[in-house]
Order: C-alpha cells, then sequence, then structure tokens
C-alpha cells in the first residue's frame, strides 16, 4: 500500500518535481559534491598524487591558524565584527521594515523598497571604489568637500585604524539591511491589524504597541535569522574586509580576519592544505555554535527554538 500510495504522489506531483531537479542537482554539486576535498585539511596536497594520493599529515595544516602570532588578532576581528554586525544589523532591519510597513502609499512603498534594497545588488568591488570615492586623501569627497571648506585638516583614512571599525559596520549594514528587512517587512505584513487597533483604543502608544505587539510577532523570526548568523560567526565577507580597505597594509591590525589571512597566506605559501583545514575549522565551529544557541534557546523558550 505505501509503495502504492507511493507512485500515485509521484504521478500527481510530477511536475513539481520535474521544477525541483535544476536546484536539486545545483546543490548537490555545488554543496555535496566538494565534501570530499574534506581530506585535504589532513593531507599535504601535492598535483602529482591527486586528492587522495598525497600523503596524511594530521593536523598539521591546522598550526597554520593557531601557531601563528596574529591567531588572537584574526579571531578577534573575525567573533567581533560579526557580533556588531548581527546586533546592528538586525536592529536597523527592524526598523526599516517598521518604517516601509507604516508607509500607505503602494508606490512609495515599492520605490522605497527598491532603494533600500539595490545596495545588496552592488558588487563588493563597485563598493569598494565608492568607499574609495568618499574617503580618498587626495580627491575624497569628505576631505575635499566637508572637511576642507570647515577648515579641518585632511584624514588619511587608508593608513589610520580608528576610522575602520565603523566604516565597516556602516557599509555592511548600508549593503545588507535591504535583504534582511525583506522578510521582517514580510511578517509584520502578516500581523493582525486588530491588535493595533484595539491597543490604540486602550491608549497604548507607538512605542508600547511597538514592544508589546511588534516585537512578539517577530521573535520566532528574529531568533531563527539570529541563530543562522551565529552559524557563520567565524567567517567573514571576503570582498568587505579584502576589496574595501583596498588591501592596504596599515590596516591588517583591524582588518584582517580568518577569511582574508587565509587567501594571503595561500597566495603567499600556495598551501591549498591550509586553506582546506581552516575552512573544516569554521564549518565545524559554526556547527558547533548553532547547535549550542538552539539547545540555549530551547531550554528558555521551547516553542521558538529551530529544532
Amino acid at each position: 500500500m505505501k509503495k502504492k500510495s507511493l507512485a500515485v504522489q509521484i504521478k500527481k506531483y510530477w511536475p513539481f518535481y520535474i521544477m525541483m531537479l535544476p536546484a536539486l542537482i545545483y546543490l548537490f554539486i555545488n554543496n555535496y559534491m566538494p565534501m570530499s576535498g574534506l581530506v585535504l585539511a589532513f593531507k599535504k596536497y601535492n598535483v602529482r598524487d591527486g586528492i587522495f594520493g598525497s600523503p596524511w599529515i594530521g593536523l598539521q595544516n591546522f598550526e597554520f591558524l593557531f601557531a601563528t602570532k596574529d591567531a588572537w588578532i584574526i579571531t578577534r576581528n573575525t567573533i567581533l565584527y560579526n557580533l556588531a554586525f548581527i546586533i546592528a544589523g538586525t536592529v536597523s532591519a527592524i526598523g526599516l521594515a517598521v518604517f516601509l510597513n507604516d508607509i500607505v502609499s503602494k508606490k512609495r512603498k515599492k520605490v522605497y523598497q527598491t532603494l533600500v534594497l539595490l545596495p545588496y545588488m552592488i558588487s563588493m568591488v563597485v563598493v569598494a571604489y565608492l568607499a574609495n570615492a568618499f574617503l580618498s586623501s587626495d580627491t575624497g569627497f569628505i576631505n575635499n568637500y566637508i572637511l576642507e571648506p570647515l577648515g579641518l585638516q585632511p584624514v588619511s583614512f587608508y593608513s589610520e585604524t580608528k576610522y575602520w571599525p565603523f566604516i565597516l559596520i556602516f557599509i555592511n549594514i548600508w549593503k545588507g539591511v535591504g535583504y534582511s528587512c525583506i522578510m521582517y517587512l514580510a511578517n509584520l505584513g502578516g500581523i493582525d491589524p486588530g491588535y493595533y487597533e484595539a491597543a490604540a483604543l486602550d491608549g497604548a502608544t507607538r512605542w508600547q504597541r511597538f514592544t508589546k505587539i511588534t516585537l512578539p510577532c517577530l521573535k520566532p523570526t528574529i531568533i531563527t535569522l539570529t541563530i543562522l548568523s551565529i552559524g557563520k560567526m567565524f567567517y567573514s565577507d571576503f570582498g568587505l574586509f579584502y576589496q574595501v580597505p583596498m588591501q592596504s597594509g596599515a590596516l591588517f591590525s583591524v582588518t584582517q580576519t580568518i577569511d582574508t589571512y587565509v587567501f594571503y597566506g595561500l597566495m603567499k605559501n600556495g598551501n591549498i592544505g591550509m586553506s582546506a583545514a581552516a575552512g573544516f575549522y569554521q564549518s565545524m565551529v559554526g556547527f558547533i555554535l548553532v547547535l549550542g544557541t538552539n539547545a540555549v534557546i530551547r531550554r528558555i523558550s521551547r516553542e521558538n527554538a529551530m529544532f
């Protein structure tokens, strides 16, 4: 009976399975086939012997991340930037979603949605040159059109580290907040307007309606997106940290992350095993962080846990 039922289901929904097939093939080729390369993390790879013929060297490739004097700096930068991105990005996305949701005119709402989503579509290379147009010492907008008319000394942004944590956080939010707010905006559209009407009749202020109605309704989405973001805590946006600072060596102490450090090491030493070890390490730490965060949330509020 089960086989007959399965055959009936396949026959009934075969157009949907055909539609799914290209995505499943892509997922398999892009996400699952490369997993065989994880063995490179434990081997001294050479082209002549290939992936599976290269000699095993145990955990020596992982020393590249932990034995270096820069290990603390790159780990600190990766974690702290991601924490800042999660907190600032979540707050900005929710605020922007609430603002867009309150717009009555459908035409204006569509225009604003397009404008806030546009930066997400721009390549990070283009973003780097846009940032350079503002920050350049000689031709930058800030130095030539803001600081100079005010009689202030020009700032050499690409050689002073103190500005870059704020610059990178701002660019990350500017580029990604439009995409993040879409998910919150979809949730806001599903909240029953009757809740807000009843609260307004009871004399609730706008802030009280936001904290007592909007945030509780967004809570599952906030938790899910936060867990997924924590899973990428040991990853960084390579384009953001490599392209935007223009590879300035003077900024390495505040712009160097695990991803950029591995890239520079790979370009310098050509050791593929080291980069594979770094990727394996990041994946395992991310997996553990997701499980740990979800376990904490399940203990506090079981209905809001992912699994």
